[in-house]
């Protein structure tokens, strides 16, 4: 038998049918039981006080035909800055019909502002709501500007749905008497050109890399990472080392991917590569009506370059640059340098005084039964390091000492139970990073950042040949994604967060006649810090329709 169960997103039929095997219901609203509307637990943006200014991007936007949508912005006269809150606002729907997912990249100028995909459509369009914090942002939006949305979509080859998307952006004033926000003063893109755009990632030597001559006062400097896996790579975290591929009937490189980051060709920092699963992915019915983590808004990871500070103050041009370690064509990646400048000096100097990243070097272990009948056994793959990054600037309130001391564990374990007619594959991941950025001065308090990011996934595959002939597929798939953090000044917590946003999804599919049985979904985001503020939602369903939300779920 053949793999055929993985790719289903790719199989036209099942969309086709699955058209009419979703209950109808109303998509007005965000959680309406017994609705088969696309739905999340994700919450929306925290809003100050004051009274925001509103700036449309585009409205109703239509993509059909692989073509992106242009549009002007204008900063808003009657909100001049600085801002409070900055705020992108997107609705994205698909008319009732047959589509795939499809990724979606809003750009102002060549910085993205929006990375995500796109739900697959059924009997309902679907509609979905999107927010980002682009508060970090904010030196980017005081220049008038074009920008482009782009959502590569087609009606070809008997596909029929179109998407929409509207998007705005909010500007909340300063109240009377608050404090601006500390925003980058300069953001960079590492993209496709001056409107933006990703790079295609094909192999472990291919990279997306800018080359500037930075301010000369940087004071701080930071990296979002988007690596986005596509094609081969989409499944990565099944992958298998190359010398089993063909038996294991599965794709290659192992599964470990890791985002490399380099600053003029040296080390500088790595950004793990979070499983997201599309809604087209494995079983698309897993993902009706609740997506998996973060598929519908991404989440960059944020590389903390600041110990490079005063090397890139220099006034000489550098090349900062990303790969993704095994990529196997090919990942879709974008990034944007945040640069925060010393406001009372115009020269800040410095260097890297400790540098031990190296590259990865995985641990490969294989125990595999291969008979002319049967392949039973674990594949897996590790990789663990640590490694620090330290260095000083001289800023005008002396010398800053920034120390990055990082651990990064990963493991992807993978059972095997395949006959002639069974194809079983268990999958356990897990991804940990855990990083101590000490901030140390004369005279002053030593400053520890700790996160601790944890992104576990299970995936378990049972592919079975029934006695009638028929194919019935069974996945349930777990996914997490885990961020702890806290601020600590003279040994003592002056701040301290956490957040938890975890699905599951479960389905069993009849691969001959496309009807699904004994389907659910839940997800649960939960967070909160020392200040006070929680959120707290949890969405379940049945049978692809919403059967319970939680009181605590933005409305």
């Amino acid at each position: 038998m053949t793999r055929t169960a993985r790719f289903a997103r790719n199989i036209l039929p099942l969309l086709l049918l699955a058209a009419v095997l979703v209950p109808l219901a109303s998509a007005s609203g965000p959680y309406v039981i017994g609705s088969a509307n696309t739905v999340s637990a994700d919450p929306n943006v925290i809003r100050p006080t004051t009274t925001p200014c509103v700036v449309q991007l585009f409205s109703d936007a239509q993509f059909f035909d692989f073509n992106v949508e242009n549009f002007t912005f204008t900063p808003p006269s009657a909100c001049p800055g600085p801002w409070a809150k900055v705020v992108l606002e997107a609705d994205i729907n698909l008319n009732a019909g047959i589509q795939y997912d499809r990724t979606a990249n809003f750009w102002l100028g060549p910085v993205n502002i929006y990375f995500g995909t796109t739900a697959e459509p059924s009997n309902i369009g679907p509609s979905w709501h999107i927010e980002n914090d682009l508060t970090d942002y904010s030196s980017i939006f005081y220049t008038a500007q074009s920008g482009q949305a782009d959502i590569g979509n087609t009606l070809c080859c008997g596909l029929t749905s179109t998407i929409y998307a509207s998007a705005s952006l909010e500007f909340y004033p300063l109240a009377k008497g608050q404090t601006e926000p500390l925003t980058a003063n300069v953001v960079l893109p590492l993209s496709a050109g001056p409107s933006g755009g990703t790079v295609t990632l094909s192999s472990t030597s291919s990279t997306l890399a800018g080359t500037f001559t930075f301010p000369t006062n940087v004071q701080n400097a930071y990296l979002d990472v988007y690596a986005q896996s596509q094609s081969n790579d989409e499944f990565w975290y099944t992958c298998v080392p190359n010398d089993v591929a063909s038996e294991l009937e599965s794709c290659g490189n192992t599964a470990f991917r890791e985002t490399e980051i380099t600053i003029d060709g040296q080390p500088a920092g790595l950004a793990p590569v979070f499983p997201w699963i599309f809604t087209g992915g494995i079983d698309p019915f897993l993902w009706l009506p609740i997506p998996g983590v973060q598929t519908l808004n991404f989440t960059p990871y944020r590389v903390n370059l600041t110990p490079f500070a005063g090397l890139l103050s220099n006034g000489q041009p550098h090349t900062v640059s990303l790969s993704v370690y095994n990529a196997d064509s090919y990942f879709s990646a974008t990034a944007s340098l945040l640069l925060y400048l010393d406001p009372g000096s115009t020269e800040v100097t410095g260097a890297v005084t400790q540098n031990t990243l190296t590259g990865p070097s995985p641990v490969v272990t294989e125990n595999l039964n291969v008979q002319p009948t049967f392949i039973t056994g674990t594949v897996k793959v590790a990789s663990n390091r640590s490694f620090v990054i330290s260095g000083y600037a001289n800023t005008s309130k002396g010398k800053v000492t920034t120390k990055v001391s990082q651990t990064a564990s990963f493991s992807n374990n993978q059972s095997f139970d395949i006959t002639g007619t069974k194809y079983v594959q268990d999958i356990s991941e897990g991804t940990t990073l855990g990083s101590y950025t000490t901030i140390s001065q004369p005279g002053a308090t030593t400053v520890v950042n700790y996160q601790n990011f944890t992104f576990p996934l299970t995936v378990n595959i049972s592919e079975v040949v029934l006695s009638n002939g028929d194919t019935s597929v069974t996945t349930t798939a777990k996914q997490t994604y885990q961020l702890t953090a806290n601020t600590t000044q003279a040994g003592k917590t002056t701040y301290s967060s956490f957040l938890e946003n975890a699905g599951q999804h479960v389905d069993t599919l009849d691969y001959n006649t496309f009807v699904n049985s004994n389907q659910s979904a839940s997800q649960q985001y939960n967070s909160y810090d020392s200040t006070g503020a929680a959120y707290d939602c949890a969405i379940s369903a049945v049978a692809n329709i919403l059967t319970g939300f939680s009181s605590g779920c933005a409305q």
